[in-house]
């Protein structure tokens, strides 16, 4: 720390807890990261904070198709909701594939 202070202009902020979106919990065998709280304001930004989860879900059998249903009435939310989730699978690689789904329809998204 001294030896970086004396090159930058920097000043100690104690050990990191969080940080753009990820809890940091240090314990005796290393790190433990969780995006638990990001994903929570998630759901409330999009006011589905008192839904339930679900295994699957994403029917893996059917395909959405770009030209069926009408236009979202506020694409930015839609958009924004798609690049909050890809950022959401840096700790949850389980909601991978349905996150690339939502994502596959960004430019033209439909109810």
């Amino acid at each position: 720390m001294s030896k970086l202070s004396s090159e930058f202009s920097m000043k100690d902020l104690d050990p990191l807890n969080y940080f753009l979106g990820i809890a940091v919990n240090s314990t005796s065998t290393g790190l433990f990261l969780s995006q638990q709280r990001y994903a929570s304001e998630i759901l409330e930004k999009v006011g589905m904070s008192q839904c339930k989860s679900v295994c699957t879900p994403v029917a893996t059998f059917g395909k959405l198709y770009a030209n069926t249903g009408s236009p979202c009435d506020d694409p930015t939310l839609y958009r924004s909701l798609a690049g909050a989730l890809q950022y959401l699978t840096f700790t949850r690689p389980d909601i991978s594939y349905v996150v690339q789904q939502v994502c596959l329809d960004m430019h033209d998204s439909r109810v």
